[in-house]
C-alpha cells in the first residue's frame, strides 16, 4: 500500500492536500476538466503567492486516464520534480507541485490496473470491462498542430516554453469553447476537438463555426510571441474532416470518456500532417468541402490536392490553403 494514500470513501479519482488540520481532498468525479489557482474561480483554490491566479487545469480524458495541464503559470507546474511544458498523463501516486503547495494524485482504477497487470490478468473481465456505448454520428473532427516545436524547445529557456505552451493550451481551450465544442485530446502539442451534426448533415453555419474556431486559433498563436521571448513567432497546422464515427462511451463505469472512434479522426490527423508537404496552413477532407459546396459556400480559395497519407492505400483529395486563403472565405461566408 502506498504510504502517501489517504483513506476515502469515494473510489474515484481525487488530489489529496495535507493541511495543519488534516487532509483535504478533491475528488475528480462528476466533470470533465478541474482548475487549479488562487483565484476564487478555480474547483481548487490554494492560498499560495507563488501560485498564479489561473495556475492549471486537470482534464479527465481516454478511458480514465487523466492530463495536467500547466496554464502559463509564472513559477510552473511540477509532476514528481518535473515541470510540465506540455500536458501529461498523471499516474495513481503522483506528486503534483503548484508553487509551494504539494498534491499527490490517486486514482483507485488506475492502480487496479496495474494490479492487473501484477497479478497476470487475474481480475474478473467483468470487473475491468470497458463499457461500449456507441452511437454512429455525423461528426467533423479538427486537428491543430503547433508547428516546429521540437526547434522551439531547443531554442528557449524551459520556463519561458512552459509559461508560453501552457497559455496557449488554456486560450485554446478558451476558444475552442467558445465556439460550441471542447479539447477531446491532448496528443504532445496538439489538440483534437470533435463537432457533433445533427443526422441531416453538416449546414454551412456549423461548419463555419469551425474554420472560424481555427482562424481565431492561428491569429491567438501568432501573437504569442508578443507576450513572450519566443526566438521566432509561432504557428500552427490545421486538419479538418467530416464524415461518420462511432462516438459513445469508451471508458469504464465509474469513469466514463465520452469520444470518437474510426477513419474519420485518424484522417483528421493525416490531413494535418499534409499541410508540411503542401507549404500550406490548413486541410480540409473532402467530405467536409462537400457540405460547405452543398449549403453555398463554394469559393476558390481553397485548392484541390491529391496526397499520399500514412495508412491509406490510395491517395486521397483535400482542399487546402493558407490563414489568409481561409480568412477571405470567411469574410465572404460567415
Amino acid at each position: 500500500m502506498c504510504p502517501h494514500r489517504t483513506v476515502v470513501t469515494s473510489p474515484g479519482p481525487y488530489l489529496a492536500l495535507k493541511t495543519g488540520s488534516g487532509d483535504r481532498q478533491l475528488s475528480l468525479v462528476g466533470g470533465s476538466y478541474w482548475t487549479v489557482g488562487r483565484g476564487d474561480d478555480n474547483n481548487l483554490v490554494l492560498p499560495d503567492r507563488w501560485i498564479s491566479r489561473n495556475h492549471a487545469m486537470l482534464q479527465g480524458a481516454d478511458s480514465g486516464r487523466f492530463y495536467l495541464i500547466d496554464l502559463g503559470s509564472r513559477n510552473g507546474t511540477f509532476v514528481n520534480g518535473r515541470r510540465v511544458s506540455v500536458p501529461v498523463i498523471l499516474h495513481d501516486g503522483d506528486l503534483l507541485t503548484f508553487g509551494q503547495t504539494e498534491l499527490r494524485f490517486f486514482s483507485p482504477r488506475d492502480a487496479a490496473a496495474a494490479l492487473d497487470e501484477t497479478l497476470g490478468g487475474a481480475r474478473s473481465q467483468d470487473a475491468t470491462a470497458t463499457a461500449m456505448l456507441h452511437v454512429r454520428q455525423l461528426i467533423s473532427v479538427m486537428v491543430v498542430d503547433i508547428r516546429d516545436f521540437t526547434v522551439l524547445t531547443r531554442q528557449i529557456d524551459e520556463k519561458i516554453l512552459s509559461e508560453a505552451i501552457g497559455t496557449w493550451f488554456r486560450r485554446a481551450g478558451e476558444i475552442i469553447g467558445q465556439y460550441g465544442s471542447w479539447v477531446d485530446k491532448y496528443i504532445g502539442d496538439a489538440v483534437m476537438t470533435v463537432w457533433v451534426h445533427s443526422p441531416e448533415g453538416a449546414d454551412q453555419a456549423s461548419l463555419v463555426k469551425i474554420l472560424q474556431a481555427v482562424s481565431t486559433l492561428a491569429e491567438m498563436t501568432s501573437q504569442l510571441h508578443e507576450q513572450f521571448p519566443l526566438p521566432f513567432p509561432l504557428r500552427i497546422g490545421a486538419g479538418i474532416n467530416t464524415g461518420y464515427a462511432m462516438v459513445g462511451n469508451t471508458g469504464s463505469g465509474d469513469r466514463p470518456d465520452y469520444t470518437a472512434l474510426g477513419d474519420t479522426v485518424n484522417a483528421a490527423f493525416r490531413l494535418e500532417s499534409s499541410t508540411k508537404p503542401l507549404g500550406l496552413d490548413i486541410a480540409l477532407g473532402e467530405t467536409t468541402y462537400k457540405y460547405l459546396q452543398m449549403s453555398g459556400a463554394d469559393d476558390p480559395c481553397f485548392k484541390r490536392f491529391t496526397v499520399e497519407m500514412k495508412g491509406y492505400e490510395e491517395p486521397i483529395t483535400t482542399r487546402a490553403g493558407t490563414f489568409t486563403d481561409l480568412n477571405k472565405f470567411l469574410a465572404e461566408y460567415a
